[in-house]
């Protein structure tokens, strides 16, 4: 090309590339079948929003505490809660690599920044609109800030991968142990404080302070009718009135995502990309190195979680008489993410239940639309808007209406794959990151 002639349009360069999402021939069915699997699993962690924020890590606060509701509570800490959100999180750094690469194999050259951004950045839309709209827990906003840091890491070896991965999970597990320090400090000064008080002494400033501090940390984990009434509240009425009570929320969770939340998903997400790398995700490794990592990881996480578990549970469950008792946490859904990522891949390996992994590898593929419509499900059976039972069930029968939603998904999601390429909003995310139109239908070419 000669200095005047004029450089192509991005258009051209597009059409040129031959740049489009993946076809069903280049997906990596292990990946798929491990979303699937990860999907379903944060549906048992999302469902307990049909109860008080406090009583997901005390049960005695509603939802039970006894009989078969403690052994739903005790199981879902030991076995799938940060696990299953860890193996989505791996999941998504997978996901972002294969999507640049294979732009990359396609000579996208430099537009291959310009579409894995505009993807993160839509998805940062998705996320405000279904924090706000739908569901204040929503994972992925939060991704997005996580996804703006990802793209100058692609290139990097697995070593340094895993090990910034492993800093990251180090400084994760340390804060909560300093926050469990400086709430065993405040904990005496209150106690001192309170004390002078009754004796009659002039509190200073700071144990007015402590006071207050402890107070509201306690109203935190312990609330009262009062405060229980006024969180039920919140999510009676209309659609707008519950849109209006949780938005403060979302603001306050927005403005701090990758201080407070990315240190749990964000070097998951670094894990993913090495082990795909390394061959882990695509189950190339020999059924020897899957059965030796799971049960080296299943053997350090498995007894945390049930370390911390049982601690919480011989403390009834108050965290003010041991504010220790979570800070195993991080170390033990770390270990316990990967020993479930092994035994799936086993699993994927063996061939067996062929009709299941189809179905599991269809709801990966629809991960998203399956994602939001688990969350409208939740919201209109919870709210005041649809059937209001927030705070009304038992914990084990809030698992019936997940129970239920992983059989639609389960069935739904084959069933629309037979006739369209994408879940729906799978498509308008693709539409929307190529800046054009996909084709919907499995008739249509492009």
């Amino acid at each position: 090309m000669s200095p005047e002639t004029p450089a192509p349009p991005i258009e051209e360069e597009v059409k040129t590339a031959t740049l489009q999402p993946v076809q069903d021939g280049d997906r990596i069915s292990s990946i798929d079948l491990l979303r699937g699997v990860a999907l379903l699993g944060i549906a048992l962690l999302n469902v307990p929003t049909g109860l008080p924020d406090a009583s997901f890590g005390n049960p005695n606060i509603a939802g039970g505490s006894t009989g078969i509701n403690l052994i739903v509570f005790l199981a879902r800490w030991i076995l799938v809660e940060g696990k299953m959100r860890g193996l989505f999180s791996i999941m998504f750094g997978a996901g972002v690599f294969l999507f640049v690469r294979r732009l990359e194999a396609r000579g996208a050259g430099i537009l291959a920044a310009e579409l894995y951004y505009r993807r993160i950045l839509w998805l940062a839309v998705f996320g405000v609109i279904h924090a706000y709209l739908i569901w204040d827990g929503d994972i992925l906003y939060s991704y997005a800030v996580s996804g703006l840091l990802l793209f100058p890491l692609l290139r990097w070896k697995p070593k340094f991968l895993l090990l910034v991965a492993a800093l990251l999970i180090g400084i994760g597990t340390a804060r909560p142990i300093w926050t469990a320090v400086e709430r065993t400090q405040l904990k005496a000064d209150a106690l001192k404080a309170n004390q002078a008080k009754k004796a009659g002494k002039q509190l200073t400033d700071e144990q007015k302070k402590a006071i207050a501090d402890w107070q509201r940390f306690m109203e935190g984990v312990s609330p009262s009718k009062k405060d229980l009434k006024k969180e039920a509240d919140k999510f009676s009425g209309s659609y707008f009135h519950v849109v209006k009570e949780r938005a403060p929320g979302v603001r306050r969770w927005h403005s701090g995502p990758l201080y407070l939340w990315d240190f749990d998903a964000f070097p998951m997400m670094l894990i993913g990309i090495a082990m795909l790398q390394l061959g882990i995700l695509s189950g190339e490794r020999t059924n020897r190195f899957y059965v030796v990592m799971m049960l080296v990881t299943y053997g350090i996480g498995l007894p945390l979680s049930i370390i911390m578990v049982f601690r919480a549970w011989g403390h009834g469950f108050q965290i003010d008489q041991d504010v220790f008792m979570w800070t195993l946490y991080q170390p033990a859904r770390v270990f316990g993410t990967l020993g479930n990522l092994c035994l799936l891949i086993l699993f994927f390996k063996s061939g067996w239940l062929p009709k299941l992994q189809a179905a599991l590898s269809a709801v990966g593929k629809t991960a998203f639309s399956n994602y939001i419509l688990h969350s409208l499900v939740y919201g209109f059976a919870f709210y005041g808007y649809g059937f209001h039972l927030f705070g009304r069930l038992e914990l084990y029968q809030l698992y019936y209406i997940v129970a239920g939603m992983w059989v639609f998904s389960l069935v739904a999601s084959p069933l629309w794959l037979r006739a369209y390429r994408y879940g729906p909003l799978e498509w308008c995310w693709r539409s929307l990151t190529y800046w054009q139109r996909q084709p919907m239908l499995r008739e249509q070419t492009t």
